[in-house]
C-alpha cells in the first residue's frame, strides 16, 4: 500500500525540520490502515515498532511517500514493513529517509488477543 503526505509548517520542530513524532504518527496510522484493510473485522492495536532508522532530515514542503508491506503474519498478530521516501519535486529524485517495522495484535471486544482474519 502506498500513501503520501505533504510536510507543512505545523509538522516542523523549532529547528525547521520535520518533528520525528509526526513521522512516527503517520507511519503507525498508515500501517494500521493497511492491516485493517487486509484483515477486515480485526481491531488492531500497535504493540511495537522495531529498528527505527531516521536516515535524513526532512524539510518544509517535502512530499513523503510511505511504502507499507505486510512482512509477517502470526495467529493473533501481523507485522508491516514501512519505508518512507522523500520526493524532490524539482529533480524527480527520491531518497530513503526512514524505515521501521510495525507490529499489531488483533483484539476482541473484551480486549483479549484473538485470531487475525485471513485475507
Amino acid at each position: 500500500m502506498e500513501n503520501h503526505k505533504l510536510v507543512l509548517p505545523e509538522h516542523l520542530n523549532h529547528y525547521g525540520y520535520l518533528f520525528g513524532g509526526n513521522l512516527l504518527k503517520w507511519v503507525d496510522e498508515y500501517a494500521w490502515i493497511a492491516a485493517s484493510l487486509e484483515h477486515p473485522g480485526c481491531k488492531f492495536v500497535t504493540i511495537g515498532m522495531e529498528n527505527l532508522a531516521f536516515k535524513k532530515s526532512i524539510k518544509l514542503g517535502t512530499i513523503l511517500r510511505f511504502d507499507v508491506r505486510r512482512a509477517e503474519s502470526g495467529n493473533t498478530s501481523v507485522q508491516y514493513q514501512v519505508d518512507v521516501f522523500a520526493d524532490n519535486l524539482e529533480t524527480g529524485a527520491e531518497a530513503s529517509v526512514f524505515s521501521t517495522s510495525v507490529t499489531f495484535v488483533c483484539l476482541n471486544n473484551a480486549g483479549e488477543k484473538t485470531p487475525v482474519s485471513q485475507q
